[in-house]
Order: C-alpha cells, then sequence, then structure tokens
C-alpha cells in the first residue's frame, strides 16, 4: 500500500504564496495524501481561508484549513494534531518542490529497512552559500570558530549550527545533525512518541527547526536527500523586525545551546560567547556601511539578547 503523506504549511498574510503552492503540489508524481495549512491571521483576515475554500474542491487531494496563531513552532503542533498520514511533511508556502519530490522522498524512506531514519530534509536548489566567497565563514574559519564545518552539522563545543546551504549540490543521501522546517518528511512514529516544537519559540521562527531535530536525533537518524529538490522563492513579505531577529540570535541560540548541551565545560561556554561577540561584531560593521534605524535595531536587539541569554542557565528558562 503506498504510503500517506500529510503536507503541514504554516502561514501568515500570504494568501498568494499559499494560492501557488495549492497550483503547484498536483503536480507531483506521488501525490500527498492531504495538505493542512495553518493560518495565523487575525480573525478579521480571511484572505487566505478563502483561497483555500476555492480551491479546495478541484484538488486531487484533501485541503484542511486550520486558524491558530502564536508562532509557526505553535502553529506546526496544530498541523501535526490534525493530519493523519504515515508521514508527516513541513512545506513553506514560499516552497515550489520538483514534480518528483515525494517520490524521491518516499524511496529513500523505503529503502531504510531497519526503520532507523526520522527525517529526511530536500536540497535547496537556489540557496547554495559557497563559502570559499562567503566574507562571513571565512572570517569564521580564521578565527577558528567552530570545532566542526560540515555543513548540517551541529557544532556541540559552541552551540552553532553549521550553515546546511555550505553543501554544494549532490546527487546521494548525507547524514545530518539538523534540518529545516521548510521542506523536510518525517515518519508519523516520531511525532507519536510526544515530540512536538517548543513552544518556547515564539513569533517568526529561528532555530525552532534545529532544535526539534536536535531532540528527534536522540532516537532518530536525520538525512539530507540530494534528490529531492525545491526552490525557496523568498516571499517579500517574509521581512523581519531585525530588532527582533538581533535579540534571537542571543536567546533563541542560547536556549538550544543549554537544552541539547545540559552539562558544558568552562571551554564550551567561552566559545559560546566569543560567537557571539564575533556576530555582534559583525552586526556593528553592517551598521557602520549602512547606518539607518533598522541596522542600529539589529544592534540593539543583539545587545539586549546577549544580556538576557547571559541568565539562561536552564533549558526552561523563557526569553
Amino acid at each position: 500500500m503506498l504510503a500517506k503523506v500529510s503536507i503541514v504549511t504554516p502561514t501568515l498574510g500570504r494568501p498568494q504564496e499559499v494560492r501557488e503552492l495549492l497550483t503547484h503540489l498536483p503536480r507531483q508524481t506521488v501525490l500527498p495524501f492531504e495538505i493542512v495549512v495553518v493560518d495565523a491571521a487575525p480573525a478579521t483576515d480571511d484572505r487566505t481561508r478563502e483561497v483555500v475554500a476555492e480551491l479546495a474542491a478541484a484538488l486531487p487531494f484533501p485541503c484542511r484549513y486550520l486558524r491558530r496563531g502564536g508562532g509557526t513552532a505553535i502553529q506546526r503542533n496544530a498541523g501535526i494534531e490534525a493530519s493523519g498520514g504515515d508521514f508527516i511533511a513541513f512545506v513553506d508556502d514560499d516552497i515550489r518542490l520538483e514534480n518528483d519530490y515525494f517520490e524521491r522522498m518516499l524511496e529513500a524512506f523505503a529503502d531504510d529497512r531497519e526503520r532507523r531514519i526520522g527525517g529526511i530534509v530536500g536540497y535547496t536548489t537556489n540557496q547554495y552559500l559557497d563559502p570559499s566567497t562567503s566574507r562571513r565563514w571565512r572570517w569564521y574559519r580564521r578565527l577558528r570558530l567552530f570545532s566542526t564545518y560540515e555543513p548540517g552539522r551541529y557544532d556541540y563545543a559552541s552551540g552553532y549550527p553549521i550553515n546546511r546551504y555550505l553543501q554544494p549540490p549532490h546527487e546521494g543521501l548525507r547524514e545530518v545533525d539538523f534540518m529545516t522546517t521548510s521542506n523536510a518528511v518525517w515518519r508519523r512514529e516520531v511525532f507519536d512518541e510526544g515530540l512536538r516544537f517548543s513552544e518556547f519559540f515564539t513569533g517568526y521562527g529561528v532555530l525552532e527547526d534545529a532544535h526539534f531535530a536536535l531532540r528527534a536525533g536522540r532516537r532518530w537518524r536525520q538525512i539530507e536527500n540530494g534528490r529531492a529538490r525545491c526552490v525557496h522563492l523568498r516571499s517579500p513579505r517574509a521581512r523581519v523586525d531585525l530588532r527582533r531577529l538581533g535579540w534571537m540570535s542571543a536567546v533563541n541560540y542560547r536556549y538550544v545551546f543549554v537544552d541539547i548541551v545540559p552539562e558544558r565545560t568552562l571551554r564550551q561556554e567561552l566559545r559560546f560567547w566569543r560567537v557571539q561577540l564575533v556576530d555582534l561584531a559583525r552586526f556593528g560593521a553592517v551598521l557602520l556601511r549602512r547606518p539607518d534605524r533598522r541596522h542600529l535595531g539589529l544592534v540593539v536587539g543583539k545587545i539586549a539578547g546577549m544580556a538576557r541569554a547571559l541568565r539562561m542557565v536552564s533549558g526552561e528558562v523563557r526569553p
């Protein structure tokens, strides 16, 4: 019997992206079992609900609409509860999957006869970041900030996830420590064991996907499938407040580190704060090049976030 894939898509104020996603998904060589659209729009904004109502009847699979706010972590948890597939795929509204995406994913899961792989993430073809041309990553190497530079690995020595997009295009399967939630497929059993996204992460998501995957990694393997490909369109409506982003670049990273590595050495602590200081200097350099209120907010948010992170000694501490 063909495995059933439920798609969970959180969204907020992007009805056109949802429309395009729903129009695109029927092209899959293996159709999903269903899609659950979880909308964080206020009660006064029915645009996305209307798009779903307009298109649902013509889709070759059920399309369900939920309204749930609080941030993408909470939205994904609601979608998990509402879905009924053997696999749960997280697909953002501005992701466009290649037509054989689910076919490639299910092939990889089928080859895992021991059922040790919990999740598989696809390869985003337009986000490759060449480390040889990235000034940021060249400086990270010169400063020897991390104990590993392998894309998709978590540096337990400093509490920093190594950017998965540093991985060049490939055709195989490679093991990773964490995965994005923009395009990934998980076995239902992972969620049946009670694992959910931490509701510590509210609003715009930063590191919620890495935290979830690292927790799942205590029990399950995770794989990047180079043949299951997609494109990230980067919606123009995805602009985030830079002050909030600066805050989260300290507080969220600290939360993940203390939760995933509860017993840390002094050396690990020093390395974590060294990375934070380097990033603060990097944000300051950006402000000098572009002296405006948004980039001032990035620096101010970073400083405030670092001050808050200093007081976080347990993964249970909230921001």
